[in-house]
């Protein structure tokens, strides 16, 4: 009789159109992102489950280009054949695919060996919204003005406290102290792309930021209120909005 498979761990990269999906985390009742791969990945390797972990959980409607995932499995499989085996046609969903898979020593995990983030969000800035644009920009009609939202931008590049930028998790966090290495924001067209990598990101506080960025944009708010919401302790309201989930993209998670 053959030994058993040595078990390994896998670190992939997977994109997804995040619209039909209730987040990432398995809910029960919900069609999630997690599930629908474990699913797919125990049916691949013979198991009675698989279970996933990834460098962020991503909520309804939110899109990724570079979430990373591991997964042990026990499986003679090359990184090269699995990834094929999840994109072959009436495994995953055509709105998911995996985009690189790699073996990698049991101790490299998808949350806590990330080092980077970087989040992209779109809003598409103009009177009418393509219908084709829709599910993966933000709409806004009104001008608004670039200069003021990237001087602001600016002033959010550090660490700090960003409780006022930051959703109630309903889960124990340790600190809201995050730092942001680089806001970027630019406009091509129609379409105003929002750039920003960090070291780590609160619940909903991508969204916050562009929310109030917007504000800025709009004339409600003066960058130099940034400084006032860093102060640490300063607690959310409704200053800070969230951007609808569509414009947001996880784009790339970086490891040493």
């Amino acid at each position: 009789m053959d030994a058993a498979p040595p078990t390994r761990r896998f670190r992939m990269v997977c994109a997804y159109d995040g619209t039909a999906y209730f987040g990432w985390q398995t809910q029960p009742g919900h069609a999630c992102l997690q599930e629908t791969i474990e699913r797919v990945l125990a049916g691949i390797v013979k198991a009675d489950r698989v279970e996933i972990h990834a460098s962020g959980r991503t909520d309804h409607g939110v899109h990724a280009r570079g979430q990373v995932f591991h997964c042990d499995l026990a499986t003679r499989m090359s990184p090269k054949s699995l990834m094929m085996a999840l994109n072959a046609n009436g495994r995953l969903p055509p709105d998911i695919r995996i985009r690189a898979c790699r073996e990698v020593p049991p101790d490299f995990h998808a949350r806590y060996s990330a080092v980077r983030k970087e989040y992209r969000y779109y809003v598409w800035n103009t009177r009418l919204m393509p219908p084709a644009k829709r599910l993966y920009h933000a709409h806004v009609a009104r001008p608004l003005d670039l200069a003021a939202m990237q001087a602001a931008a600016r002033r959010l590049v550090g660490e700090h406290d960003f409780a006022a930028f930051a959703a109630n998790p309903n889960r124990p966090i340790a600190s809201t102290v995050r730092t942001i290495h680089a806001f970027e924001i630019a406009k091509r067209g129609s379409r105003i792309t929002f750039r920003v990598q960090g070291n780590g990101f609160l619940y909903k506080m991508v969204r916050s930021l562009v929310g109030f960025l917007l504000r800025v944009g709009a004339g409600q708010e003066r960058p130099e209120a940034v400084d006032t919401l860093l102060a640490p302790g300063t607690p959310r309201t409704a200053r800070v909005p969230s951007a609808p989930a569509c414009g947001l993209f996880l784009w790339q998670v970086w490891y040493e």
